[in-house]
């Protein structure tokens, strides 16, 4: 998925709707995302890179967590 401007999508996505965490690509081509708001923005942001990147996203694993809390801001990482 990288080179579509998935990572940057994102962010403004999630800044748009108030959450924190971070974006960043993976060395295998995939994209890893944390993010930390209530569970309702957190599903909006799902649907929303649905939307936007239907024709890119070949599959995707999601876990729902306990908030954290841990983030001020929504990042992107550097590839990991």
């Amino acid at each position: 998925m990288q080179g579509v401007g998935f990572r940057f999508t994102t962010q403004r996505l999630a800044n748009e709707l108030n959450l924190t965490g971070w974006v960043r690509n993976l060395s295998d081509g995939r994209v890893e995302i944390l993010a930390e708001g209530s569970k309702e923005k957190t599903q909006e942001l799902i649907d929303q890179l649905d939307k936007y990147f239907a024709s890119d996203i070949e599959s995707r694993e999601i876990d729902f967590i306990s908030r954290q809390d841990g983030f001020r801001d929504f990042s992107i990482y550097p590839t990991y």
